[in-house]
Formats: C-alpha cells, sequence, structure tokens
C-alpha cells in the first residue's frame, strides 16, 4: 500500500499542551528534582536485569532438577518483561538517566529480549507515540494475526471469538520479536516514501543480523550444548519464558488503548486529522493506575499511559505525581480524561473491546463505559 505523511492540523486545540508543560516544568522546578529516573531507577534496572540473568545463570549451573530449571524459565520471563517495561522502555525514549551513553546501553538490554533496539525506536517512539491509534500506521492496533484491534480493520468470521484467544496470541508477543524485526525493514522502507520514517539503513541491517544470531546462541545453542537437556525440553522452557512475558507485556500495552472510551480516528484525504496532537494522545490513551503502587513499579509505570503518551521523556517514577496536574488541566480545557479504575476494570473494558470488534462490522466510535 502507499502510506500518506499524516499532519495533526486544529491550531484552536493547541493550547492546551503549552499551558500543561509549563505547569509540569514548574512541578519539577518549584520541587528541584530531575526528569530522569534518579538513582532508584538504576537500581530498579539492577533488579530486573538480574530476575531475567540470574535465573539463566542458575539454571546454566546444572544444579537443579528439570523441573526447577522449568520454574526458573518462569522467572525469567517476569524478568523479560521487567526489563522490557521498566529499563527498556524508558532509556529508549531517552528518560531512565541524563546520561545520553547510559540509556544507549540500557536501551540495548533489548538485545537480552530478542528485539532490536533501532526497530523499536522507530515503531514505537516514532510512530506509535506520534500517530497512535491510527490504522495502518500505528502498527500496534494494524494487521495482527488473527485478530481485529481497529475498527477500519476487515472484519473476519473468526474475530467474533478473539475476546476468548486472544491472550494466547499475546503471549507469543517476544517470540515474534525473532522474525518481526526482519519484516519491518520493507516496512519502514515503504513509510519513508512519505517522509514518515527514513529507509532502513545498512548498518542497522548488519547489526540486526548479529543481534538475531547473538541472542540464538545465548538462549538457545549454550544451554543445549552446556546442559544435559533434550530438545524438547529446552523448547518447553523458552516457551514458558516467552509466553509469561508476551502476555505480561502485550496485556500491559492494549489496556492503554484498546478499551472503551477510547478514539480511533482517520485522517482526511489530504492525511489530515482535525486535532492537535496532545489532545490526540488524550483521546486515544487510557490509564488504569489504582492503589496497587507494587504493579505500577514492575510495570514501569505503564498505569499511567496518559502522562507516558504526553511527556514520553519523562521517567515514569514521576507519572503518579503528574496525573493530578494532567487531569486538571484537561478538565479546565473541557477534555475527558480517560482512567479506568484499576487493572480489572481496564482488563474487563479491554475484553468488551475485544467482543466489540469482533463483532461490529461498521466503522463505529467505542463509546466511554464506566470504569
Amino acid at each position: 500500500m502507499q502510506y500518506q505523511k499524516i499532519k495533526f492540523s486544529n491550531r484552536e486545540k493547541s493550547t492546551f499542551f503549552p499551558v500543561l508543560r509549563q505547569r509540569v516544568d514548574q512541578y519539577f522546578s518549584a520541587n528541584d528534582i530531575c526528569k530522569s529516573g534518579g538513582s532508584g531507577i538504576l537500581y530498579k534496572a539492577i533488579f530486573m536485569l538480574s530476575l531475567y540473568l540470574i535465573p539463566y545463570s542458575l539454571i546454566m549451573s546444572g544444579a537443579f532438577s528439570n523441573l526447577a530449571m522449568f520454574a526458573l524459565t518462569v522467572v525469567m520471563g517476569l524478568g523479560v518483561a521487567g526489563v522490557g517495561m521498566s529499563v527498556m522502555h524508558d532509556a529508549i525514549h531517552g528518560s531512565l538517566a541524563t546520561s545520553k551513553i547510559l540509556n544507549k546501553i540500557l536501551g540495548g538490554s533489548i538485545y537480552l529480549l530478542g528485539g532490536n533496539a533501532y526497530n523499536w525506536e522507530v515503531q514505537h517512539n516514532r510512530l506509535h507515540h506520534t500517530y497512535t491509534n491510527i490504522h495502518e500506521v500505528d502498527e500496534d492496533i494494524t494487521g495482527k494475526f488473527l485478530l481485529r484491534l481497529s475498527y477500519q480493520e476487515k472484519q473476519k468470521y473468526i474475530h467474533r471469538f478473539q475476546h476468548i484467544y486472544a491472550f494466547f496470541l499475546y503471549s507469543l508477543m517476544t517470540i515474534s520479536f525473532l522474525w518481526k524485526d526482519f519484516k519491518e525493514i520493507s516496512l519502514f522502507n515503504k513509510m519513508s516514501e512519505s517522509g514518515m520514517t527514513k529507509p532502513f539503513p545498512r548498518k542497522e541491517l548488519i547489526r540486526l543480523v548479529i543481534s538475531k544470531l547473538a541472542y540464538v546462541v545465548f538462549i538457545c545453542v549454550i544451554p543445549l550444548y552446556f546442559l544435559p537437556i533434550t530438545f524438547g525440553q529446552w523448547f518447553s522452557g523458552f516457551l514458558a519464558m516467552h509466553c509469561t512475558a508476551g502476555i505480561i507485556l502485550s496485556t500491559v500495552f492494549q489496556m492503554a488503548h484498546v478499551v472503551e472510551g477510547v478514539e480511533q480516528p482517520e485522517p482526511d484525504t489530504s492525511g489530515n486529522i482535525e486535532n492537535a496532537w496532545a489532545v490526540h494522545q488524550l483521546q486515544t490513551t487510557s490509564n488504569f493506575a489504582g492503589k496497587n503502587r507494587i504493579l505500577s513499579w514492575y510495570i514501569g509505570g505503564l498505569d499511567y499511559q496518559i502522562e507516558h503518551h504526553l511527556f514520553p521523556s519523562i521517567s515514569h517514577v514521576h507519572y503518579h505525581a503528574l496525573s493530578p496536574i494532567v487531569k486538571a488541566t484537561a478538565a479546565e480545557f473541557g477534555y475527558d480524561y480517560n482512567a479506568k479504575k484499576d487493572f480489572i476494570n481496564a482488563l474487563g473494558s479491554h475484553v468488551r473491546m475485544l467482543r466489540s470488534m469482533g463483532t461490529e462490522v461498521r466503522i463505529n466510535k467505542p463509546e466511554l463505559q464506566p470504569a
């Protein structure tokens, strides 16, 4: 398909973000704190990386039974998800630390998960964060295998059952990194014709191939060579790790944009979105922050997705404090602040959206339901 440059063109709504940004800057100035994560997030990064690498080391010691090693792969999955949400995510956004070098190093933790830093930066930082919930451009809701996550996606008969099987497919998210990153080469090249991305650099292609080979050696070749296990035993552990990570990561990300009350705007024939970028983020994103601060800590503050989408260069450790400022400013300008009461309510809302998209043929804006 031919991609079209998309522009946000409603200047009347553009006054919201300057006011909000000024208030957020004032918060940091008044409290004399830095917008990065500070030393606390570095300890958190060490913990999350340890949650992934220590079980790997214990498995490689060969001192445990097969059942214990399988359990350790599940713990590794928790570590994969923790690194993805709390370390890699902030680092590639440049918000984990004030040091660009440290952000680059910790952003490289995505290679330990089987992903690729350049692809994530383009697909997530540039496309998803700019063109949130816009069909064909935001890959998070477009072209998913057996899933209809956009009302503009063609409906198929099997979609009416997607609320039943979706979470199984979600569990395959991090496994899909192994081939999806290669598919995105042609996607980015096509998008570059409209100026939305740059052509895929040759040096990044080399890095992509080398990093994938290194991951296969780390996660497959070394265990099979040094441990007295069969391929079937290794594969069951590999699936346990990735499926644990995949279902956590996918569910958390989907509950930000595929829930009741969010919009899926369509550009006009000229590629215009009749909205300001910041207001677009408000209307296409939802929070599910509740009182569970442990959950919020583990998932890298992604229960505050509205704050993250408005201020991706600010570390997630500050989103809880920024939330009242964003909510009050949105209300002042007459905009909804879509926040589900907690994780369970958001999960229920997502399941209802999956069911609605599976049965609704018409292009339809979902109505906001009580949390």
